[in-house]
């Protein structure tokens, strides 16, 4: 019996274009952050949303056109809807606002709670184990929201209202999100990531006027920035998420996504010259502790469980069918 040994180059194509893969992601993720912050300063919330979400669902229609598809049934059209809706619609609009109000890097902090209220409405409307671990978590990452809050307060145009809204956005991500995991037992992540981008771009339509005024009088730089946004963060990294994920363990590439704000804080002093508050990263490092102190007493899963398609963003990343929610769920901007 003869074996044939793995060549050395293939071994390490396995090994480093998944890592590659997810580095790609969180330096994307972490971009998106600063752009918005960035383009805050001359465009309006709802016309940045509508702008984002139209060019990425032109760039997600486009790749769809080349694969099969799969789309939802009549009962799970109300669950796609609220994943539209609140990931692509509300999430995107909240963290616009708010982000004229408050540093990236802050934003990129407080929306990692978002891994744990998505493991408490699991628990609350999927019927996953509610353990003493995810309430200790809470409360911890709480501290860390209170902590960013008072940093935050009275400190020019960082405020309150700003960090209000942060939060709202990661509540609206974990309702994407828990919506979302039981159309993933049968619906591709790439058809579910397309049509929650195209609800989304419907639910902000609102706000056209400002998107209208935005067509006339933006210059070639602020639409450079809006097409980086919905063509890096939003197309390419979730498409560059769903490949390591499939190569990768859940769990184990859901912890690099702590690495998004210190990647963003890089960011924004590099392009903006901002950086958070002093005692913002103290309430960032709580927020931090409470996610990974609600993961302790979690069962592991025996292996990690492919993605069936490839799949791209904003937003953020789907997951196999089975996965509990909070296992490799993408913390994005």
């Amino acid at each position: 019996m003869t074996t044939t040994a793995t060549p050395p180059a293939a071994t390490a194509a396995r090994v480093g274009l998944p890592a590659a893969a997810a580095a790609t992601t969180l330096v994307l993720w972490g971009s998106a952050f600063v752009a918005i912050r960035h383009l805050g300063q001359e465009v309006e919330p709802g016309a940045l949303t509508i702008s984002r979400l139209a060019i990425a669902s032109l760039v997600l229609g486009l790749m769809l056109m080349r694969r099969p598809r799969v789309w939802p049934r009549g009962r799970e059209w109300p669950l796609v809807l609220a994943c539209g809706v609140m990931w692509f619609g509300v999430y995107n609009l909240a963290l616009n606002e708010a982000e004229q109000r408050i540093d990236a890097g802050t934003a990129a902090m407080l929306i990692q709670i978002g891994p744990l209220v998505v493991a408490l409405l699991a628990a609350v409307f999927l019927d996953e184990r509610l353990t003493p671990w995810l309430l200790v978590g809470l409360v911890v990452a709480f501290a860390g929201v209170v902590v960013i809050g008072r940093a935050t307060d009275g400190a020019g145009d960082r405020d309150l209202w700003g960090v209000a809204l942060t939060v709202l956005a990661a509540v609206s991500y974990a309702i994407g999100v828990v919506t979302q995991k039981p159309l993933t037992r049968r619906i591709p992540p790439f058809e579910l990531t397309f049509l929650a981008c195209v609800i989304g771009l419907v639910t902000a339509l609102p706000f056209s006027g400002q998107a209208v005024t935005l067509v006339r009088t933006a210059d070639a730089g602020t639409w450079w920035w809006i097409v980086y946004l919905g063509v890096g963060p939003t197309a390419l990294a979730f498409s560059t998420w769903a490949y390591a994920l499939t190569r990768m363990g859940a769990g184990r590439l859901a912890i690099t996504t702590f690495l998004v704000p210190p990647i963003t804080i890089a960011l924004a002093w590099l392009l903006l010259g901002e950086v958070p508050p002093t005692a913002a990263y103290v309430g960032g490092l709580l927020c931090v502790a409470g996610v990974l102190v609600s993961r302790r007493g979690r069962p592991r899963p025996a292996a990690p469980v492919p993605s069936p398609v490839v799949s791209p963003d904003p937003s953020p990343a789907p997951r196999p069918a089975g996965q509990e929610p909070s296992d490799g769920v993408p913390s994005r901007g």
